[in-house]
């Protein structure tokens, strides 16, 4: 309903998101090698699988769909399924969220702890989706849970900030984080009390959100407010 494309919220405290690009441009290389034909090898390989987890234990073999897969510890696809994707939609959605609100959080937090902040919650997703569907056997990839934290994380430091989003795909708007990122996560919230017919991981995503609301407040530098609390009124 909501497409964001930027936010009037200026970088205080680092001169570039240099690691919000890195993982945008990693994601984008991960999906290019994906679509070279390699799409097979790369979910058999990388994705996360709950049931093979639960079966085969964190550090167990990668028990994979092909004999030619890159055998790997199971436990590694809960870090390298969050960096392919299912079609070129599913990962524009993804790094356009990151870009408009990766920039901030890594303000707030410094390269090296936004890195954290990001890998945890993608890591926290998956596990949460792995324990809210042990037995399923079909794959996940995709950072979604990864961004989720990032755009709970933001809403913890930037409720409002106003972004400027495209209503409708095409009507531009201007409306505060708060409103724009409290409807997103409650979609989310009230997804998986629906029934799962769809291919998205909505529990991956309540795990993400979870874990960057928490995981911002104790890797911010010391001093960021949280709720924009000097933040003079619009």
């Amino acid at each position: 309903m909501f497409v964001p494309i930027y936010d009037d919220n200026r970088l205080k405290y680092i001169k570039f998101q240099y690691v919000t690009l890195f993982l945008i441009a990693l994601n984008i290389a991960c999906f290019t090698f994906e679509q070279a034909g390699l799409d097979q090898l790369v979910i058999a390989s990388f994705a996360l699988v709950p049931a093979e987890l639960v079966a085969m234990g964190p550090f167990g073999g990668h028990a994979p769909f092909s004999s030619e897969a890159i055998p790997i510890p199971e436990a590694l696809t809960l870090i390298t399924y969050m960096f392919f994707h299912g079609d070129p939609l599913h990962i524009a959605g993804n790094m356009l969220f990151l870009w408009v609100f990766g920039d901030n959080v890594e303000d707030a937090c410094g390269h090296a702890r936004f890195l954290a902040l990001y890998l945890a919650c993608g890591v926290i997703g998956g596990l949460t989706h792995v324990a809210a569907q042990s037995g399923s056997n079909v794959p996940l990839v995709g950072a979604s849970g990864a961004v989720a934290g990032v755009i709970a994380a933001y809403l913890v430091l930037h409720p409002r900030v106003r972004v400027w989003v495209l209503a409708f795909k095409f009507i531009p708007l201007r409306i505060s984080a708060a409103w724009l990122l409290g409807a997103w996560i409650s979609i989310q919230v009230m997804m998986v009390f629906l029934p799962q017919t769809g291919p998205i991981a909505w529990w991956a995503h309540i795990g993400g959100i979870a874990s960057g609301a928490i995981l911002v407040i104790i890797l911010r530098r010391p001093g960021v407010p949280l709720f924009d609390q000097r933040m003079q009124p619009a």
